[in-house]
């Protein structure tokens, strides 16, 4: 069975759920070193750690080799989740066995979603630039991504992401989603088209099996962008990464904390201090 979190406090088993583009990634260059340290003491102590992000399957098998994750993660906004077999007791409600991982799948099929974007662009007169009509090299000056990894990002299942052309407001084109029966979000670069999913969803599956596998947990979150704000109301302790849309998302969530810095420097920092803060409280090592 493939290790789950040991870290044991007084107030339950530590699990942390992070964002990836402008938590753990720099929103700039997507450079992660500067979290490393605190990557390294939650690996050390057998605290695991979920990704939950708009990026591919195939993007997060890369980033989860860079950084040396084996917990289950988040794909798509919420799109599927994906837990490596065996990785709890069990096998959680809905999960089908795919490629070495229980796959649990919340979204709608991406040819569906692509047809709905295009319809509700034309019905609403607003014009966009979707990701199924970009190329690699367009992907590439949208995203900042290099080309192997702008391949990996076009590589999509559960979520079109898209750009707005022109001057024209969003709104008529977001409410025509809507009447679609579909959903949207807005990250960093894109707004992104998906089905009745988001992360929150998702990251409740997730939060219900390691208290089925564990019992009392504790649940720390970090996102810097308002499409964290679901999955960031869930958890126990919600840490905002500094972001332009940092003070906006404190509002919303009142009881959650800001970094002093932005991107993996910040989600560092909050990580280690919030370890040595708890220390005391621990009662297994």
């Amino acid at each position: 069975m493939a290790a789950v979190g040991r870290a044991i406090y007084a107030w339950g088993v530590l699990v942390v759920f992070s964002d990836l583009d402008g938590t753990l990634l720099d929103p700039h260059d997507y450079d992660w070193r500067a979290c490393r340290p605190a990557l390294e003491v939650l690996s050390r102590r057998g605290i695991p750690l979920v990704l939950a992000s708009s990026k591919t399957r195939a993007e997060l098998e890369f980033w989860r080799t860079r950084l040396g994750n084996r917990d289950p993660f988040v794909v798509e906004n919420g799109g599927a989740v994906f837990i490596p077999s065996g990785y709890f007791p069990f096998v959680p409600a809905g999960a089908i066995e795919r490629g070495g991982y229980q796959v649990i799948e919340l979204g709608r099929p991406y040819q569906e979603l692509i047809a709905a974007l295009e319809a509700a662009a034309q019905q609403s007169g607003v014009s966009v630039l979707a990701f199924h009509t970009m190329t690699v090299s367009q992907v590439c000056r949208c995203s900042g991504l290099p080309p192997a990894q702008a391949k990996l990002a076009k590589r999509r299942e559960y979520d079109e992401p898209f750009q707005i052309r022109g001057r024209r407001p969003p709104e008529p084109l977001l409410e025509a989603i809507e009447r679609r029966g579909l959903r949207w979000s807005r990250g960093g670069r894109f707004y992104h088209i998906l089905g009745n999913n988001d992360k929150a969803a998702a990251v409740e599956l997730l939060i219900h099996s390691y208290r089925r596998a564990h019992g009392q947990i504790h649940t720390v979150g970090f996102g810097d962008a308002w499409n964290d704000r679901g999955f960031l109301e869930l958890m126990d302790t919600p840490v905002i990464v500094r972001s332009p849309v940092a003070e906006r998302l404190r509002v919303a969530i009142s009881r959650a904390r800001i970094t002093s810095r932005p991107g993996p420097e910040g989600w560092n920092q909050a990580v280690l201090e919030l370890l040595t803060a708890q220390a005391a409280s621990q009662v297994v090592p």
